[in-house]
């Protein structure tokens, strides 16, 4: 393990520098497409200390998980980490051992941009749990999980979790996602953003000396995705600002992605549709969307049907305000963290 030792801040403003930073080294592995790998690494962040109960069993862990294209320490922020984690907080880091990993493909784990490029495995979101389940197991020693949340992607993973592992986790929380396959808008737009790099003859097959210019499409058609008409007017009142916003959004957009990531990272969800399984999830599930969503679009009624197949899963749509902010709104626990403190109180005392 390659560990930089931090503490816990004190105040809001060293959340950036917060916590114990280590790599799973997790060795060959072979994903579900029967390609391989053969040094995976896992890249994660830790707060706290994990806390065993008179049987080993770890009772006091919570597994946070990103959403696409983020990584762990993106919950480091004031906003969130400083509403969830600090001294007080529902989830205060000194009794509880919070868990940020980074997804196969995200952050500082094993991704295309390493090297391989193209050539890397093709991993989806089934290679990406059981990363997760073995970073805990293998690695953190952890064999019970208190709170699995997840925004986005990680609420995809969350809902996964609860199938793929029944009775690992105490609840769940899943925030800004439908447990069935992307399909629709959702899927469409992340066609049409793969397909601006890969048809872009700059790409070259995954071996491109600087970032195509697809990337920027590819970006584009994220910003739109994941954008909200509130938000953004608010953000933007006027033309000359409006202007200023979406290319400052996108030129720094285009100094952190690189395409073959992008493209892995969109690409994996392909095998994700827990619809068929959701009644083998045994743990109670607090799930969370906004009505400003426009990834997950309140007028489908997915959330609410699907959410009604799984008893134990109770379902809040929250109202667009001057607060939300549209898909980003799961980042937001001040929106929505008085759900959370309830639901805390029902899960079992241990």
């Amino acid at each position: 393990m390659n560990a930089q030792a931090g503490t816990q801040p004190p105040a809001a403003a060293g959340w950036a520098q917060a916590g114990k930073q280590g790599d799973a080294l997790l060795g060959s592995t072979t994903f579900h497409t029967g390609e391989s790998l053969r040094d995976l690494r896992i890249h994660y962040t830790t707060l706290g200390t994990p806390r065993k109960d008179a049987r080993g069993t770890v009772r006091n862990a919570v597994m946070v998980l990103h959403g696409t294209g983020g990584s762990g320490r993106s919950f480091l922020s004031a906003t969130y980490a400083g509403e969830l984690f600090g001294p007080g907080k529902l989830l205060d880091s000194s009794r509880y051992y919070i868990i940020l990993p980074d997804g196969i493909g995200h952050g500082g784990s094993s991704k295309p941009s390493d090297g391989d490029h193209a050539r890397f495995p093709k991993y989806g979101y089934t290679d990406m749990v059981a990363a997760q389940y073995r970073l805990l197991t293998e690695h953190l020693g952890v064999n019970h999980l208190r709170l699995i949340m997840g925004t986005s992607m990680g609420c995809m993973h969350a809902w996964m979790w609860g199938y793929t592992f029944p009775g690992f986790m105490d609840g769940l929380v899943p925030l800004a996602c439908v447990p069935s396959q992307i399909a629709g808008r959702n899927r469409m737009i992340r066609t049409m953003a793969m397909d601006a790099i890969r048809d872009d003859p700059a790409w070259q097959g995954g071996e491109y000396r600087t970032q195509p210019p697809g990337l920027k499409a590819a970006q584009m058609l994220l910003y739109i995705m994941s954008s909200a008409p509130l938000v953004q007017q608010t953000q933007a009142p006027t033309r000359d600002k409006a202007d200023s916003v979406i290319r400052s959004w996108l030129d720094a957009r285009m100094r952190t992605t690189d395409a073959n990531d992008f493209l892995y990272q969109f690409d994996a969800s392909r095998d994700y549709d827990p619809s068929t399984h959701l009644r083998e999830i045994e743990a109670p599930a607090l799930f969370i969307n906004s009505a400003d969503d426009q990834v997950n679009p309140p007028e489908l009624g997915l959330a609410e049907k699907l959410a009604a197949q799984m008893p134990r899963t109770r379902f809040i749509l929250l109202p667009i305000s001057s607060e939300t902010r549209g898909h980003g709104t799961h980042s937001q626990p001040r929106i929505w963290g008085r759900y959370l403190s309830a639901f805390l109180r029902t899960l079992p005392e241990r």
